[in-house]
């Protein structure tokens, strides 16, 4: 079949918003982006389906799928975009200052990568960082700007995306030294019970960017034999940070993820309660397009990122 002569094309917007659309899988999103009405969106999917003769999207109730003629389109409006944008950066001389965008859950954004792009930036401090957090929108991974994405416990790989594991979901009791001076030690699991124990809130775990089964306390004391009295907590939190600023402040006990707070420990700020750990078999992945590994200072970055997950797993 010869290809169609491109004065044949449906409109470039056509292509543009279909992108969009495809990208985050939801004509809302995309009308948001594209600072549209969803019926406009709708409307122009719909013109591109008639154009070409084809469905590129199964309509489900609250959700929509590409179908194969719309994943094949989508790889492939992706990468012409992508190749006119830098084309038009190099002819305008508008590639600006060097930088990488992330997105993350708002712990891991706050607790391992800032660390990290500190660190990165005392050798590359002329690198800038973007960096989407939210608990609540998983489809921040999917913007066009982000370079790489850090997926909790989901390794979905699309095609044009390079992944990486980075380390297992690891949780183990930690407190303040000053805390367990004056209330440890815990010898027993059942010896936590007796203290003020900080809770991660099963909200945390409905998410949208999370959506996992809760690993909270009750399943640690399940694992270690014994079980949680579900005493009065002075802080149940559906943020990882709000508990570890009591942790840090003296108030309990918290269930602290061993990637977040590793360096915490290594500064003497925490100390481990109870040395038995927890995990639910699930990790964390580090999920990457590959256009924007051809950019130097983003393929650096990956590197800086992968060697301080080793690091933690060594």
């Amino acid at each position: 079949m010869p290809p169609i002569r491109r004065r044949h094309l449906p409109s470039l917007g056509s292509f543009a918003t279909f992108e969009v659309a495809a990208k985050h899988l939801s004509f809302t999103l995309a009308a948001r982006e594209l600072n549209v009405t969803q019926g406009a969106v709708s409307q122009q999917i719909r013109l591109l389906e008639r154009a070409l003769g084809v469905t590129l999207f199964v309509r489900r109730h609250n959700a929509l799928e590409l179908t194969a003629e719309g994943a094949r389109l989508h790889a492939a409006v992706t990468a012409g975009l992508d190749t006119i944008s830098a084309a038009v950066g190099v002819i305008t001389g508008d590639e600006g200052p060097p930088s990488v965008t992330l997105s993350a859950t708002d712990a891991m954004a706050l607790f391992w990568l800032q660390p990290l792009i500190d660190s990165f930036r005392d050798a590359h401090p002329e690198v800038g960082f973007v960096v989407l957090a939210s608990d609540a929108d998983d489809t921040l991974r999917n913007y066009a700007d982000v370079d790489i994405a850090i997926l909790c416990g989901n390794e979905r790989c699309e095609v044009g995306e390079e992944l990486h594991f980075l380390f297992p979901e690891v949780a183990r009791p930690v407190c303040a030294p000053a805390f367990l001076a004056a209330h440890g030690p815990f010898e027993d699991a059942a010896d936590l019970n007796r203290v003020n124990l900080l809770h991660l809130h099963d909200r945390h775990w409905s998410a949208d960017a999370i959506g996992w089964q809760p690993l909270g306390w009750a399943e640690w004391f399940r694992a270690q034999g014994s079980q949680w009295d579900k005493r009065p907590s002075s802080l149940s939190t559906n943020k990882v940070s709000l508990l570890m600023n009591a942790a840090l402040a003296g108030q309990g006990v918290m269930l602290g993820w061993q990637h977040m707070v590793q360096p915490l420990i290594a500064q003497e700020r925490l100390v481990v309660a109870h040395p038995a750990a927890i995990t639910a078999g699930r990790g964390n992945f580090l999920n990457c397009k590959q256009k924007s590994l051809e950019r130097g200072v983003v393929a650096q970055f990956v590197d800086h990122l992968l060697a301080a997950a080793a690091h933690q797993q060594g």
